[in-house]
Formats: structure tokens, sequence, C-alpha cells
């Protein structure tokens, strides 16, 4: 008896600890660096790496939803770029010299906000329809995409008579809308959190509580059986890459505040980062599984790896290493879980 009780623990806590892998990762990489390095356990760090983070966990969420389905979208990044150059370029300060725009009043800022969302869901409309009208593989369609929408925001950055130069010199308002702060009882909450958190919780809502979020799963799970069931398979398709775009767009206006300025190089490899972070916080390669809180922790567990092993001195080759490593082991263990359901 007593053999088979510690037989039946040793098999649960295996299970609990693939269930629960990515936060164990997490745990184990911010106690591994506090113990080399105290001072990494700091709330200035905590608050930088929330902050970093938080562009990328709104991409995320985007790429996430499409995952789930057992797409993929490679235009992500691109469509962050286009989205920051075309913002930037209606932000900046009326009296700085190299405006794109030298006439332009000052806009409110929701104007660009909202054209970035728009140019997404656009964007995110021609992905929908090609992969589930015209049944291009999501791949190939948003391979495709990602060329055209680098083509763009090339264009419309290498314009006379300024040329192809960097977007820069924001408008206050508009900088103190991205990395401005809430002060909370003296405590200062960075605007970019917030907003991160904003989307994160819509998502929540948005995958969980909702006919929307029901029907996504059930793509994601078996196509064939969804649209069997009633499922407008090709509808939601389309209402989820619309979603991703709009939080592209949103992100793009986002980073382009953050890093100060937007080029045609803005949101650059920006959609393997996601796709990994995605498949690391427990998005399943086969479709039909996903979580939000898992995403936002395979983005934290990237951020961590990039701030921690910088802040160690640690070789940038060798973390390029360590990030591929946790991929290849998520992936595995994905899969691991898959094989043993079936």
């Amino acid at each position: 008896m007593e053999n088979k009780k510690v037989s039946f623990d040793a098999k649960r806590t295996g299970q609990w600890l693939m269930n629960n892998a990515i936060y164990v990762v997490l745990a184990v990489l911010i106690v591994t660096i506090i113990a080399i390095e105290p001072d990494f356990l700091s709330m200035k760090n905590l608050m930088n790496i929330l902050t970093q983070s938080s562009t990328r966990i709104i991409i995320a969420l985007g790429v996430g939803g499409i995952l789930i389905t057992q797409g993929t979208d490679l235009s992500a990044g691109r469509m962050v770029g286009l989205s920051a150059v075309v913002s930037a370029s209606l932000l900046q300060a009326t009296d700085y010299a190299y405006r794109m725009y030298p006439n332009l009043p000052k806009l409110p800022i929701i104007v660009p906000i909202l054209l970035s969302i728009i140019i997404g869901c656009t964007i995110g409309l021609l992905n929908g329809t090609v992969v589930s009208i015209f049944k291009v593989p999501p791949f190939i369609a948003t391979l495709g995409m990602m060329i055209i929408v680098y083509g763009l925001s090339s264009i419309y950055v290498d314009r006379p008579p300024l040329g192809a130069q960097p977007i820069g010199g924001f408008d206050k308002g508009f900088k103190n809308f991205v990395t401005g702060s809430y002060d909370i009882f003296g405590f200062q909450l960075p605007h970019l959190i917030v907003y991160a958190l904003i989307v994160t919780i819509i998502t929540w809502i948005l995958w969980n509580k909702t006919r929307l979020g029901k029907n996504m799963y059930a793509i994601g799970g078996n196509p064939e059986a969804a649209a069997v069931s009633g499922v407008n398979v090709t509808k939601y398709l389309i209402i989820i890459y619309i979603i991703a775009g709009a939080l592209y767009g949103f992100a793009g206006t986002l980073e382009a505040g953050r890093v100060g300025s937007a080029t045609n190089n803005t949101g650059n490899m920006y959609e393997l980062d996601a796709i990994a972070a995605c498949v690391v916080g427990g998005v399943s390669t086969s479709g039909g599984i996903g979580t939000v809180p898992g995403i936002i922790t395979g983005v934290l567990i990237f951020q961590v790896i990039n701030y921690g092993l910088a802040f160690l001195n640690v070789n940038p080759y060798i973390q390029y290493i360590v990030k591929g490593l946790i991929i290849v082991c998520a992936v595995a263990i994905d899969i691991r879980k898959y094989l043993k359901k079936k």
C-alpha cells in the first residue's frame, strides 16, 4: 500500500510539473538570477521588465488567437512597423524641424491611434479573407502579406524631401501618453503597463466569456467538426484576424512612443518573438489550446531572459541559445501532452 501511494504521488507530481512547466521555468529563472545577483530583485527592475513587455504582450495576444485556430501570422511584426511609422508621422511636435507633414496641425492623440487600428484591421481582414475563403495556408498568406506590408512601410518612410530617416520629434502629449506614469499614493505605475492590462482583460473576456472565444477554440480543436456543429468558420476566422490586426496597430503606436522614433524596420522579427512566447506559454502547436495568463507568462519569460542575462553581463549570443532551447523544450512538452491525450 505504501509503495502504491508513493508511486501515485510521484505520478501526480510529474503531471503537475508538466502542466505547469511554464510557471516553474519562470520561477527558476528569477530565483537563479537573484541568487547570482541579488540587486536584480528591485521594484525598478520589475517595472522595467513589465514596461518593456507591455507592447509585446499586446502583440502576442493577437498572434495567440490566430495560433489557437491552427493558424499563424508572420505579418504581425511588419504590421506593427507600418502602424508605428504612420502614427509617428502624425504625432510629431509642431515645432520639430524635420516634420514629415510640416503644415499638419496638432492632432488629438486618439486620431493617429484609431488610424493605426484601422490599418491593422484592414490588413487583418485581408489575411483572414485569403486564409478562410481562398484556403491559402496561413503560413504562406501571412508570409506574402509580411513582404507587402514591409514594402508599404518602406515607401511611406522613404519620401522626399527628407528621405529614409527615423521619424521622431514627438509631441510632448504623446510622449507622456506612452512613457508617462500614474501616481498612485506615491507609487509610479507606467502608462504602458495599464494599457497592456486593459488589453489583457478585454482579451480574456473575449476568449472565455463570449461566443467568439468558444468558437475560436472549437475551430482550433477541429475545424470540420466545428463547421458541422453550425459554426461559421469563415466568419469567425476573419474576425479573429481582424482583432489581431487591431492589436498590432495599437501596439505599433505604443512601440513608436516607447522607443522614441519609428523606421521601416520597427517591429522586425516581433512576430517570431510573439509566436515563441505563445508556444512557451502553452498555446498548442496543434491548435485549440491556449490561455491569456499562459501567453503573458511566455512573454515575461523571454523578457526576464533578455533583461536578466543582460543584467548579469552575459554574452548576447548566449541569450539566443537559451531562448532557442526553451522554445524547443516547450514544443517537446506540448507534443508529449498531445500524444498522451491521444
